[in-house]
């Protein structure tokens, strides 16, 4: 059977159709047909329907210490009047139940993972043991820093090797993603600004910026502006001389953008923002694609925040735990959060001992304060350090230098199988380390959406790129390969576009109606998204 052929029949739905897991069904009304997965099959249950009453996956040893009057523990307002209503289960039940539920995800150790502007990239185990040594993961955020040296030492060093890449002198491991990042960084403009006696209400933001960096803005309490792209991707020089004025505190920029363009024009983009009095900011989402290549520091950037997250190898998804330190020039450093790691040479023998600094020296003499409590994602900072020693400073320039290669690559692959004429780039000729495909000439050729290109893609083992981002292009698709995939990966992705395409020429509803393998197939996200279920009914 051909693999055309095959797809027919998943899509049919009167093949001895099956529901899917929980009752749902496919978001066409059909039921999943006779080539749905085991996990299509079986009927999902939450925790809280497994179990019974009684039934316990561990039981407290006698207590062997004397008891304490709870009451004495904790104020009688502030206890429940009865007790939680908790599942009951064995630990087989627990360990089933969980291990089913990260089956239904796909995972970066399962396949490719081309998440445009998230850089999904692999993450070497090694690191994962240097962050699970005691030393590290039993580590009291109150502990003493005379007890804590060790582990302030890696801190000064990650900030050290952090200001290095960004070219930029001083920096702070607070923030806890690269959101954070970018809110501290803003307000770090907002109180220099106010330092020199200045109100400024204006941020510029492209309109490829990302999402983040306007919702960023306005919880600092300032104005987004936007700035319109031009012909080569990159920002317009003659709106960005249009809007910058005395009133704008800063310009956020990525570069390259998320267009995976590299601005040319960056020089004169700093001249232009340091001329009217503002800063200029960099959302290092990106910085993966110039490590060692070049700095922003040295671009003109005032503000750099990082994301050990993504560029880094610390685990990406999930919710957390992220973090997005920031590296600033020597006029935003008074103004940094506090504490901040500094070293001296005052030890024994002028060994070197370090402190957290809560104000008291020139960085963070003005400081906006904390931003978190403590002092930032500990084990993040084990993993990003790990990583930065393991790699170098050649290592991190081969790394960026792969992620543009594997990034070009791919689209020349992709060229290369005829995808170009349906799904042509959107900006330019050549890429950093992710391109943008517009699928307009595919929507109207074709009559298959980007999601429905996204969503068949599944059922070829690959993780979808971004969709619909950024939004000045049509039906985009965002495409990032990261530099830890292998040619043959990238080659086995840029068949499987150009198999749904060809598939989608001769039927197109085979891709409207994927994916047919997944464990639960398309779900009507704008229900989903408006009337989410939330609560579990006991």
């Amino acid at each position: 059977m051909s693999a055309l052929d095959e797809s027919r029949l998943h899509s049919d739905p009167g093949i001895d159709a099956h529901r899917q897991p929980g009752g749902a069904r496919s978001g066409d009304g059909a039921p999943a047909a006779a080539g749905a997965t085991p996990l299509q099959r079986e009927h999902a249950t939450t925790i809280f329907q497994k179990g019974a009453p009684g039934r316990r996956a561990f039981t407290c040893p006698a207590l062997d210490v004397p008891a304490v009057d709870s009451g004495k523990l904790l104020p009688e307002r502030f206890r429940r009047a009865e007790p939680p209503r908790l599942p009951e289960v064995s630990e087989p039940e627990i360990v089933r139940h969980y291990v089913g539920l990260s089956k239904r995800n796909f995972d970066l150790d399962s396949g490719f993972y081309p998440l445009g502007s998230c850089t999904m990239k692999h993450n070497p185990r090694l690191h994962e043991r240097a962050a699970a040594l005691s030393g590290h993961a039993r580590l009291h955020p109150l502990q003493d820093p005379e007890r804590a040296q060790g582990a302030l030492e890696l801190m000064w060093n990650l900030q050290a090797a952090l200001a290095e890449i960004a070219g930029l002198p001083h920096v702070s491991l607070q923030p806890s993603a690269g959101s954070h990042g970018e809110l501290a960084g803003v307000l770090l403009t907002r109180a220099y600004h106010e330092d020199r006696g200045q109100t400024r209400h204006k941020v510029l933001t492209p309109d490829t910026s990302h999402g983040t960096n306007p919702a960023t803005v306005t919880m600092a309490g300032l104005e987004v502006v936007k700035l319109a792209t031009n012909e080569s991707g990159g920002i317009d020089i003659e709106d960005l001389k249009a809007k910058a004025d005395e009133d704008v505190a800063c310009l956020m920029l990525t570069n390259p953008n998320t267009l995976g363009i590299f601005d040319e024009n960056i020089l004169q983009i700093a001249e232009i923002v340091h001329g009217v009095g503002a800063t200029l900011y960099y959302d290092g989402a990106n910085l993966n694609a110039v490590m060692g290549i070049s700095r922003p520091g040295d671009m003109g950037f005032d503000i750099v925040h990082f994301n050990l997250h993504k560029s880094f190898t610390q685990p990406h998804g999930g919710g957390g735990p992220g973090s997005g330190p920031i590296a600033v020039s020597e006029r935003i450093a008074p103004f940094l959060p506090v504490p901040v790691v500094e070293r001296s040479d005052d030890g024994p023998g002028g060994a070197p001992t370090f402190d957290l600094d809560h104000g008291r020296g020139r960085v963070g003499s003005k400081s906006i304060g904390r931003v978190r409590g403590f002092h930032g994602n500990y084990g993040c900072f084990v993993r990003a350090y790990a990583y930065i020693r393991s790699l170098g400073g050649d290592g991190l320039l081969d790394a960026s230098q792969n992620a543009v290669l594997n990034a070009n690559y791919l689209l020349a692959r992709l060229k290369r199988k005829g995808v170009a004429e349906q799904l042509p780039l959107a900006y330019g000729e050549l890429c950093m380390h992710e391109f943008v495909l517009s699928g307009g000439p595919m929507k109207r050729a074709l009559k298959i959406k980007t999601l429905d290109l996204a969503k068949r893609l599944l059922d070829h083992g690959f993780h979808p790129p971004t969709v619909y981002f950024p939004l000045l292009v049509d039906e985009a698709l965002m495409v990032e390969p990261t530099e830890t995939e292998t040619r043959e990966t990238l080659d086995a992705f840029a068949e499987a576009v150009a198999e749904i395409l060809r598939e989608a020429a001769a039927d197109p509803e085979i891709a409207a109606n994927a994916p047919y393998t997944t464990p639960v197939r398309r779900l009507d996200e704008v229900t989903a998204a408006k009337r989410p279920v939330i609560r579990q009914a006991m």
